[in-house]
């Protein structure tokens, strides 16, 4: 895959045979990145979307980020994201943005010279729209050069005229830069359009060139951060991931600038959330190595219109969350209906879960793929698909902890990636080392659902852990955190609201604030000493 990718990138095709006489960008990668016979890509794109059911009409979709990569590697990943809107949806323009392989500028540069074509057919480019944006914001510049030979782009167009029943106009545009400054102003003259009329395509893969096991890890943490919908946050992720030491990994995630952008305009906005819609990469295709591999998430930014008739369960979010972010799991998980029914684990399956977790993290301290547990050990409460937390302490301080609220996974592989999120990728703590391993402690945290709470004479110290949700902050205390500290209920809130929803000490008692308890098991290694 990494050699096919650096022959893709190095091939100069000339402009002359980009453009015709009337300016329309004619395809460079048709029949190396997708088929270029029409009949043949319709049918491939059909086979991608026969396998997604309909999307859910009670919201709206705002942006999608899908790959782009060649489609045998990528497509049915980017069909997820596609799959999400409506065909019938209507949308005025899509802005189509991702950020230039091949050259370097300070700015945006948007296609307005003419129309976009593929084997589909013609895209109709919003020109007067395109030129608009050049001529009000000196970061909007003509540079069709950048336009002629890139694919991130042109890869799109296919599903855009497959999937639509009623094509939008398409403004085409490339990032050349990666000054935050710049990207913070590109995204403000965006911002007018940000809204329900039109939609956002964010073209990026993800992590470039490590192995299978640890392009899924950095990956995920990637995700998230998109998730969690805040640009600082973000930034940092990438950083982390990129100078965490992951053999071989060239980038994060290609057109994090791209990505940026999108969260700049939609941070302020608490009607939006973000919901990963499908994850592979290159190492999951029939034709791909698992040496060497590149990521593909498909995510949607969606806002909902109608709760009526909804599924409680369709839009669970089930990325990792980190128990001390200020921003916390996406409000759909407060949908579950709560449950009464206690919890257990036996002694045998409390120790279980504990290997694993120390399995997972010595497999990644010593570089090697961590040993399956032993089938006969993995009874059917192992199975479930539970949340769960996994924290680390250090001579009775955090050393990192990281969760997921629920999951479609079953819970022993849950706390396996939990436990190697906390270990090496809670980006408050550096990774841990060798020589810290053997004094570290293992916490496990088996979650419950949620539940909604009219009074605060409901949460009950040492039994519940709060969530709080004002707009788009939120943020979590695990139960055991409270009870530990001897804190009342409004202390907890307090602290909650404060260093982790980030709303001030009195804003847990806001009417716009929801308050959520949940239920934990708590276990850990401390039992036995």
């Amino acid at each position: 895959m990494k050699t096919v990718c650096i022959i893709l990138v190095m091939s100069i095709i000339p402009l002359m045979n980009i453009f015709g006489q009337e300016r329309d960008r004619q395809p460079v990668v048709s029949g190396s990145f997708y088929p270029s016979v029409s009949e043949r890509l319709r049918n491939e794109l059909a086979g991608y979307f026969a396998s997604f059911e309909k999307p859910n009409p009670g919201v709206r979709v705002r942006a999608i980020i899908v790959p782009h990569a060649g489609y045998v590697y990528s497509g049915h990943t980017a069909a997820a994201g596609y799959a999400a809107i409506p065909a019938g949806a209507k949308y005025e323009n899509i802005f189509l943005i991702g950020v230039s392989h091949r050259y370097g500028f300070e700015g945006a540069a948007v296609f307005s010279s003419g129309n976009l074509v593929t084997p589909l057919g013609t895209l109709k480019v919003n020109r007067e729209l395109g030129n608009q944006l050049k001529s009000t914001n000196r970061w909007f510049i003509e540079k069709d050069e950048a336009h002629g030979p890139e694919h991130s782009l042109e890869v799109q167009l296919p599903f855009i005229q497959y999937h639509f029943t009623n094509q939008p106009a398409v403004v085409p545009i490339l990032i050349g830069t990666r000054n935050t400054t710049v990207l913070k102003a590109i995204a403000s003259g965006l911002q007018p359009w940000f809204n329900d009329r039109n939609l956002f395509v964010i073209s990026s893969d993800f992590s470039h060139y490590p192995s299978y096991e640890d392009a899924k890890r950095v990956d995920r943490l990637a995700s998230d951060a998109i998730i969690k919908c805040d640009p600082d946050t973000f930034l940092r992720t990438i950083n982390s991931i990129e100078s965490g030491g992951t053999e071989n990994l060239a980038t994060a995630m290609c057109g994090w600038p791209a990505g940026l952008v999108l969260l700049y305009m939609a941070e302020k906005n608490p009607d939006l959330r973000f919901r990963n819609v499908e994850y592979t990469n290159s190492g999951d295709a029939k034709v791909g190595s698992k040496d060497e591999v590149v990521g593909y998430n498909a995510m949607v930014l969606e806002r909902e219109t109608e709760v009526a008739g909804r599924s409680a369960s369709s839009d669970i979010d089930t990325a990792p969350h980190d128990t001390h972010a200020k921003h916390g799991p996406s409000a759909a998980i407060v949908d579950q209906v709560s449950t009464d029914d206690p919890f257990t684990l036996t002694a045998a399956e409390k120790q279980t879960l504990l290997g694993i977790a120390r399995e997972a993290i010595m497999a990644l301290l010593n570089g090697r793929k961590a040993a399956s547990p032993d089938e006969s050990q993995l009874t059917p409460r192992l199975r479930e698909p539970l949340g769960a937390f996994v924290t680390l302490t250090k001579d009775g301080n955090l050393r990192g902890c990281i969760g997921r609220f629920t999951s479609p996974d079953p819970l022993w592989e849950v706390v396996a990636a939990m436990a190697t999120e906390a270990a090496f990728g809670d980006p408050r703590f550096p990774a841990l080392t060798k020589a810290e391993y053997p004094s570290v402690d293992v916490e496990i945290s088996v979650l419950g659902p949620m539940k909604k709470v009219s009074s605060i004479s409901e949460i009950k110290i040492g039994r519940h852990g709060i969530y709080l949700k004002k707009g788009y902050r939120s943020g979590t205390l695990l139960p055991q955190v409270a009870s530990e500290r001897g804190w009342t209920v409004e202390q907890f809130l307090g602290y909650c609201a404060r260093d982790k929803a980030g709303i001030g000490w009195d804003g847990w008692k806001d009417s716009q604030t929801e308050i959520f308890v949940y239920e934990a098991y708590v276990f850990g290694e401390q039992e036995k000493k």
